[in-house]
């Protein structure tokens, strides 16, 4: 394990309700307002079987989070997942997570995000192609300059974009609830009348999008070496976010339906701003674009706080770039390690290369969430002295879920979009070369 210097170490300044709201709001970007539509057709319209199904995703997470809870109360470092695979599993394997996060996960999602940002501005304002461009550029740079200048700069912001959005989903669910005779109507049916191979077939493909609208919660690992008390703090903090988001998602499917009805949600391809709009006209309809423009901001920002201390990780190991791994002397942050990450975030915006990017990458995230999950055995193994003021409750059963539910993932992409698959896996191996000259290189005693 790694013992980095105090040059090298960033300030503990992060606490509880910010490493809470860093995890609800790195998760919660557009999912929430659009997935729940193709969750309840592949339910069959059956309201019990789609809530039963963003309720397993979730707690499957919640195992998840459990057992990331051990691990960065064992050592909180700054890295998270990474830490955890290196130590675990050697660094190579770590280092592809780090490299296919660098180059497509983290950096893509950012880019993501500030493309969409743009597409929901133009429901208030004209939005030329260039200007969407320029937008998205712009508020990555937004983010670039908050966190850079602070990481609790960067927390306050988090925290205040999270409670704003999380504040913005509950009320809007309560007046659909209040207001929507959506739940009694004759097309409801809570349970299919038989179980059948289509619906199970159609369940487990919605499983898996949900599981990807829950993803985000493990970017938090990546902020432990900057945690106050990480060791108390970091597990309850994750497991805290995590099932709040179970609540969040559970309460919006309902009011949906309470809206407009299991039928129209199936139409629906905004199904949050037709439910406000259809109870409450156009212009509340309008406040849910405002909601989305700063849940996906949050969610971007909640990236730029966390992804740049994978960086900072993997340059302290000499396996990238030496200037990530340099703390700024007056903000106390990794400086070069964000820049660089939102200066590739931008040029993906800006080219529009994201899209072909995430589509073949992003599936194997979930094989390095696996990988970080089976390390909690590893290290139970070979470092059984080590302090672990939390230990994840049901083990070895909690993190054996976990890893199921990460390889079903992997799988079915595997044998659904094998080609997509494929360019995927290639895109994440071509990082061992770089490897081997980044290692070939520290061995020698030169660095970049």
């Amino acid at each position: 394990m790694s013992n980095p210097t105090s040059a090298q170490s960033l300030d503990r300044t992060l606490g509880f309700t910010d490493l809470v709201l860093i995890v609800i709001g790195t998760v919660i970007g557009s999912g929430i307002f659009v997935v729940p539509a193709t969750v309840l057709t592949r339910s069959e319209g059956t309201l019990g079987t789609a809530l039963l199904v963003w309720f397993i995703a979730g707690v499957l997470s919640l195992l998840g989070a459990l057992t990331y809870g051990e691990l960065g109360a064992a050592n909180p470092d700054a890295g998270g997942l990474y830490v955890y695979i290196r130590d675990a599993f050697g660094p190579l394997p770590a280092f592809l997570y780090g490299w296919t996060t660098f180059f497509v996960i983290g950096s893509g999602s950012v880019a993501t995000l500030a493309v969409a940002f743009t597409g929901y501005l133009g429901q208030f304002m004209t939005v030329t192609p260039l200007m969407a461009k320029i937008v998205a550029v712009l508020v990555i740079i937004v983010l670039t300059v908050i966190n850079v200048r602070g990481t609790r700069e960067g927390a306050t912001v988090q925290n205040w974009s999270t409670a704003l959005k999380g504040i913005a989903i509950l009320v809007m669910s309560g007046l659909l609830l209040a207001r929507g005779h959506g739940l009694s109507g004759p097309d409801v049916r809570t349970w299919p009348d038989a179980v059948t191979p289509g619906l199970l077939s159609g369940v487990g493909l919605a499983m898996i999008g949900v599981l990807w609208a829950y993803e985000g919660w493990q970017y938090a690992t990546f902020s432990a070496g900057e945690t106050r008390d990480a060791q108390r703090v970091f597990p309850r903090a994750i497991i805290a976010g995590t099932a709040v988001l179970i609540a969040i998602y559970l309460l919006a499917n309902v009011a949906y339906v309470a809206a407009i009805g299991p039928t129209a949600v199936q139409a629906s391809t905004r199904v949050a701003a037709d439910s406000v709009t259809a109870l409450y006209g156009a212009a509340a309809g309008k406040l849910i674009a405002a909601v989305i423009l700063v849940s996906m901001f949050s969610a971007a920002n909640g990236l730029t706080l966390t992804s740049p201390r994978l960086y900072f990780a993997m340059a302290r190991d000499g396996v990238f770039f030496r200037r990530l791994a340099e703390v700024h002397p007056r903000f106390r942050t990794p400086a070069f390690a964000i820049v660089a990450g939102s200066a590739w975030a931008a040029l993906l915006a800006a080219t529009g290369t994201f899209e072909q990017l995430l589509t073949y990458v992003v599936f194997s995230g979930w094989i390095f969430y696996g990988l970080g999950a089976m390390s909690i055995f590893v290290y139970r193994r070979r470092f059984p002295d080590m302090p672990r003021p939390f230990r994840v409750p049901g083990y070895p059963l909690t993190p054996i879920l976990f890893v199921a539910a990460s390889g079903a993932i992997v799988v079915n992409t595997l044998f659904s979009q094998p080609g997509r698959a494929l360019v995927g896996l290639v895109a994440v191996l071509s990082g061992v070369p770089v490897y081997l000259i980044w290692k070939r290189r520290l061995q020698s005693g030169v660095r970049s």
